[in-house]
């Protein structure tokens, strides 16, 4: 069953995580051998993921969320 390209943009993001299930992987990999646009995206999304990771980018602690709020809040 072929999957549509809205749904194959969804795993191909939760492949980038390490989310995605081995049945979801196959539908994704059968989608992408039809759909050229989607080879495309899935291509430029591995891209995109290892530059991030390349340039050691990562996110606030919640912690450090909060507290940033908290100097904003009071500069206003």
């Amino acid at each position: 069953m072929m999957i549509s390209c809205e749904k194959a943009a969804l795993i191909c993001n939760k492949t980038q995580y390490r989310e995605a299930t081995f049945m979801e992987k196959i539908k994704l990999k059968m989608h992408l051998f039809m759909c050229k646009t989607c080879s495309a995206f899935t291509k430029k999304n591995t891209e995109l993921t290892a530059l991030c990771e390349k340039a050691n980018l990562h996110s606030l602690s919640e912690g450090e969320k909060i507290k940033m709020k908290q100097q904003l809040e009071q500069k206003i």
